[in-house]
């Protein structure tokens, strides 16, 4: 639609609006109603946003601002299934079995990362963004039609109480645990620096790298490869080191990320990208599995949908803010200007998770009463 790295910042930001927004009401929801209904509604709406696009282009009617629209629909859907998937997940299996039933479940993530950016990237060569989205739209029904298999357990009878209140004990057990405060500073400046990255990515592969659509969907596509390694070789690692050092480890693989893309503009060529999109992807992997299984052996579960809602409000909330700084810095200072921002903010998410207790972290602490 012929965008700019500002335009395109500016898109992204709209599109990550929902995150900052809708989190908290659908941590609050999730809290309250049964999580597979929920998760299946929510895959729904994506479902319909993404059928709309190539309806849409087809017309001759897309515009960016109606794509922000239909992406902030999308990222909606995104929001309410991601704050109740992680309630739902100690509903099903024992508190021993949390790490495992993470892994198992990004390693199913990793897949379709593996192969998502790359068949879209051919997609769009081959047949344009349309027949992209129309494949997207009909993966998404698919998921539905799975989920309706997951069992639905019923939420514990609890008093019904004003939403602020509930809000309240939320952000209250948050504020007393020093390691999910630790991870939550983290993930903020980890989310404003992945967004900054991906606001000028493609032009910068594009501009400076010359890669044309294919080598930009290979590259996005090492980011899948290397949560899929992550994902297989975590239970070995986890036996190897201490959960709080295997947690660290995300923050570390995202820096060396990135230092390798900032790199790549002196040896041209795939190589770097796509090594560095797997440092990405490996440490993306590791640390969602380290985090979410720690928040879930901590939080009471009538509190885990509300804590799942903070962090997300908190950590994808700050996407909006990245990705509008990226497009901008890229637009007013420079693509290279932007990718040195993006350096030094991946240093700043490693030096407040070393300086944190969680390295010091030898096992899962104790759920709190």
């Amino acid at each position: 639609l012929g965008a700019g790295a500002a335009e395109t910042g500016l898109l992204s930001a709209a599109q990550s609006l929902p995150f900052l927004i809708l989190s908290i009401p659908a941590g609050l929801l999730a809290d309250r109603v049964r999580r597979r209904r929920l998760m299946v509604t929510a895959e729904l709406l994506r479902a319909i946003a993404l059928l709309l696009l190539p309806v849409l282009l087809a017309a001759g009617l897309l515009t960016l601002n109606l794509l922000a629209v239909i992406g902030a629909a999308i990222a909606t859907g995104t929001v309410v299934y991601s704050v109740a998937a992680p309630a739902l997940v100690p509903a099903l299996v024992d508190r021993a079995d949390y790490a495992v039933a993470n892994t198992r479940l990004e390693l199913a993530r990793s897949l379709a990362f593996t192969a998502g950016p790359s068949l879209g990237g051919l997609l769009v060569s081959a047949l344009g963004g349309g027949m992209a989205f129309t494949v997207a739209a009909m993966l998404s029904l698919a998921a539905c039609a799975f989920m309706i298999g997951i069992p639905d357990p019923k939420l514990p009878i609890t008093t019904r109480r004003p939403i602020l209140v509930d809000l309240r004990d939320g952000l209250t057990f948050v504020r007393s645990q020093p390691l999910l405060l630790a991870v939550m500073a983290t993930s903020v400046v980890w989310s404003v620096a992945w967004f900054v990255l991906n606001a000028i990515w493609v032009l910068f592969a594009v501009r400076r790298l010359g890669l044309d659509d294919t080598g930009v969907g290979l590259t996005l596509g090492a980011l899948g490869c290397g949560m899929l390694g992550s994902a297989m070789g975590a239970p070995r690692v986890m036996r190897i080191i201490p959960v709080g050092r295997f947690i660290t480890l995300g923050p570390i693989f995202s820096l060396l990320g990135v230092c390798l893309l900032a790199a790549s503009e002196f040896k041209p060529g795939l190589l770097l990208p796509m090594l560095g999109f797997f440092s990405f992807g490996f440490g993306i992997t590791s640390w969602t599995i380290g985090q979410t299984t720690l928040r879930q052996a901590l939080t009471p579960p009538a509190l885990l949908g509300r804590v799942s809602a903070l962090f997300m409000v908190v950590s994808f909330g700050a996407r909006p803010i990245g990705a509008a700084i990226g497009g901008l810095v890229g637009e007013v200072f420079g693509l290279n200007a932007a990718m040195a921002l993006a350096v030094a903010d991946f240093a700043v998410q490693v030096v407040i998770v070393l300086t944190s207790p969680i390295p010091k972290l030898t096992a899962l602490p104790s759920q709190v009463a």
